[in-house]
């Protein structure tokens, strides 16, 4: 690999995870506002790339949110995911803090917010790739509705999820209510969120984000 390889690699590692959770800070900002509305996301707009959800495809319904507790891992089976979960706060300038980059295969869990299971909506963030290869959230573009994403909590039980959207959101034009506010109130939500779009080696950075939406419908002991 070349000098100039190597930057552009650690470029893309650096800026396009940074810019993915340095939005959240919009999120935080407008959660208020999201909150006070009906409990319903606003509508896509042209800037926002939905996968759709086919006709055949019957979503099961919402379950009655759990208790608080921490989230230890995360499980995707349809991507052959596994992956440890660790917390995450806010850095210097108020964005969430990703997971270390020489840890491709962590996912970090905003730990301010709500947790996985708990009423609200959790978010959890990870790398799309390295200078080298492929990150943990490399392939959750490609999820479809109806798959599932399980999250093995402190307290013994196993909080599954159903992907009810998948999105790739336009750098240019992110909508922070739109893309972290919940999707229903009273439900317990979660967000994977990662790089996507296409990589600009002259910015060294992804021109959107992939934003995957869940919400919970089953645990497990």
């Amino acid at each position: 690999m070349s000098d100039h390889e190597r930057s552009s690699g650690s470029g893309r590692l650096l800026t396009g995870v940074a810019w993915a959770v340095l939005l959240l800070g919009l999120w935080l900002w407008g959660r208020e506002v999201t909150e006070g509305q009906d409990g319903t996301s606003a509508p896509a707009t042209g800037d926002m790339a939905a996968v759709g959800r086919p006709p055949d495809v019957r979503l099961p319904p919402a379950v009655r949110p759990l208790g608080d507790a921490v989230p230890q891992r995360i499980d995707i089976p349809d991507l052959a995911v596994q992956a440890p979960v660790v917390a995450r706060g806010l850095d210097g300038q108020g964005a969430v803090d990703p997971p270390p980059f020489d840890q491709p295969g962590v996912v970090g869990w905003y730990a301010a917010g709500a947790k996985p299971g708990a009423v609200g909506t959790a978010l959890m963030v990870g790398h799309v790739d390295t200078e080298t290869r492929p990150a943990v959230f490399y392939k959750i573009s490609a999820m479809k509705p109806g798959e599932r994403v399980r999250v093995v909590r402190d307290d013994g039980k196993v909080a599954e999820f159903t992907v009810d959207d998948v999105r790739v959101v336009a750098r240019d034009h992110f909508d922070a209510r739109q893309v972290y506010g919940p999707g229903k109130a009273g439900r317990a939500e979660l967000r994977l969120i990662t790089c996507g779009g296409t990589f600009d080696r002259a910015s060294h950075s992804y021109t959107a984000n992939v934003i995957v939406s869940a919400y919970l419908t089953g645990t497990a002991l």
